[in-house]
């Protein structure tokens, strides 16, 4: 059935522009994994059904709904049923504690919870611990939750009505960590989603028809992935979880274009003996982001997939700031596999000393970013957002230059950076990490600061290696010394099988600084 009322040019929203490819071609694919596969035109009449669902259950526009969901499509539906029916989405991811989720979802003041079966232990919790108790909705049968599935099979598959959302809203909020009990939640606007609309339309990683969403929807690479590919028409295919074989068999057999992997996940594809040169002949496009990919890695994943290899690099607080495309790489500039590539349309970069004065080209100091991609405000947190943004430019955290010709290089988190020596010198984990991972045996490598008596703090490698005690830790001593100096000399080197990772792909810092604790 079509819908009751099409939106004018001045009212569409980014969801219209998805609708639109769907009402194409409709019976090309939009939504795949594995056998569970949607039309366009079955995506379209069952947003529509999920949306009037939403509504029975008594949702309004300005509402905020919780989304604690799997990479299914039917998690992709209801992100967008959500905002369809002008109600704000919450992102709840699966890191946290029951406790983080309950602030979370308080903080947010979300009136409805809508989860992946998978996650309905931690769901049917969170109501007990909030003092406004939201209304459950599973995305199948589930004790105390409404099925949102077959509530939405009795619904009309006509558009619901909504107003358009205005500048100053929020429309998705993500966690972005913080501490216990008071999370720090990233509010995105409609500009946001407006540049997704231009991006899509010229965005070289999503040329082709099939894209791979292999990072979680409810965070911001997955989100802006699915909903970037859904705007440009492309077929959605999405990766439950990630386990490097299966990945690439979903990469042949599915025949996809276009996808985008965090650095962890880069690497262990690369290291899966079933990743072979020629293997891939559909891949045009494979973007890296989500944190510092090692120049080493990308260019085996390029011997690997051809020039298809691409990075962006962005953050919850300007989900997008800078773009490496394939055609970058060129061989009279070696030093921009270490690149971050250059700043997008509709964003500006700063790169300020610790007097928040900007350095010229060249000069190592934070980032900071303003402009459509960068977010509202850190959600009902005036003093979080106050110390973040300064008269419009976003704080980010992260250290780094910019060359003559435009090319960003990222050298660390300013957090991770690790004080050491006679005078206090800095020593940028990144340099460290990447030079690491040019050593014979090692697949990936974290470098933390760890307590010194006499410098304050020392640098602690840990490596993952071939197989245990396959490199010698004291040729690493020597090999970092000889490349990067004294300074970077690691008091210690622990060699692991594998580092661990946050659920979205990232190497856990945080994880690694526990076990030497322990």
């Amino acid at each position: 059935m079509q819908e009751t009322q099409v939106p004018s040019i001045s009212e569409r929203t980014y969801v219209d522009h998805i609708l639109d490819a769907w009402a194409r071609d409709t019976e090309t694919e939009a939504l795949v994994q594995g056998t569970v596969r949607f039309t366009r035109a079955e995506a379209r009449a069952a947003l529509f059904r999920m949306g009037n669902a939403l509504r029975a259950e008594g949702l309004v526009p300005g509402d905020a709904v919780g989304l604690f969901l799997a990479n299914r499509p039917e998690g992709v539906l209801a992100q967008l049923a959500v905002h369809l029916i002008g109600c704000r989405v919450v992102f709840l991811p699966p890191e946290p504690g029951q406790g983080e989720l309950a602030a979370l979802a308080g903080q947010a003041d979300v009136r409805a919870i809508v989860f992946d079966p998978t996650f309905t232990p931690h769901a049917i919790a969170l109501p007990g611990l909030l003092e406004r108790p939201p209304r459950l909705l599973c995305l199948g049968p589930a004790d105390g939750a409404t099925d949102l599935l077959a509530a939405a099979r009795e619904q009309s598959a006509v558009r619901p009505d909504a107003p358009v959302p205005a500048a100053d809203e929020p429309l998705t909020v993500l966690y972005t960590g913080g501490t216990l009990g008071n999370p720090k939640l990233a509010a995105q606007g409609r500009s946001l989603y407006d540049r997704m609309v231009d991006a899509a339309r010229n965005a070289p990683w999503l040329r082709g028809r099939r894209a791979l969403a292999g990072t979680l929807i409810t965070h911001g690479s997955g989100h802006l992935v699915s909903v970037q590919a859904l705007i440009a028409g492309a077929t959605v295919v999405l990766l439950p979880a990630f386990e490097a074989g299966h990945a690439l068999s979903v990469l042949r057999e599915e025949r996809i274009n276009s996808a985008m992997f965090v650095p962890p996940m880069l690497y262990e594809l690369l290291d899966h003996p079933d990743c072979r040169p020629g293997d891939f002949p559909h891949v045009e496009s494979l973007m890296v982001g989500g944190a510092a990919s090692a120049p080493e890695r990308l260019r085996q994943a390029s011997a690997v997939f051809g020039p298809a290899i691409g990075q962006g690099y962005g953050q919850s607080e300007a989900l997008g700031i800078t773009l490496m495309l394939p055609d970058d790489y060129d061989d009279e500039h070696p030093e921009r596999w270490a690149s971050v590539g250059r700043v997008i349309d509709g964003v500006e970069v700063e790169i300020r000393d610790e007097d928040g004065t900007a350095l010229p080209d060249g000069g190592t100091g934070e980032l900071y970013v303003r402009g459509e991609t960068r977010m509202l405000g850190y959600y009902r947190d005036p003093e979080r957002t106050a110390a973040a943004l300064h008269d419009g430019w976003l704080a980010t955290g992260d250290m780094g230059y910019r060359d003559a010709d435009g090319y960003l290089y990222l050298v660390d988190r300013a957090k991770d950076i690790i004080v050491t020596g006679r005078t206090s010198d800095n020593v940028y984990s990144r340099v460290l990490e990447d030079f690491l991972l040019t050593l014979d045996g090692v697949r990936n490598a974290a470098a933390v600061g760890v307590p010194d008596e006499r410098y304050g703090e020392a640098v602690h490698v840990f490596l993952a290696t071939d197989k245990d005690d396959s490199v010698d830790p004291a040729a690493v001593v020597a090999a970092v010394v000889a490349e990067l100096g004294e300074l970077y000399e690691p008091r210690a080197v622990t060699q692991l099988r594998s580092l661990p990772v946050t659920r979205i792909g990232k190497v856990d810092k945080k994880a690694l600084r526990a076990t030497l604790s322990d």
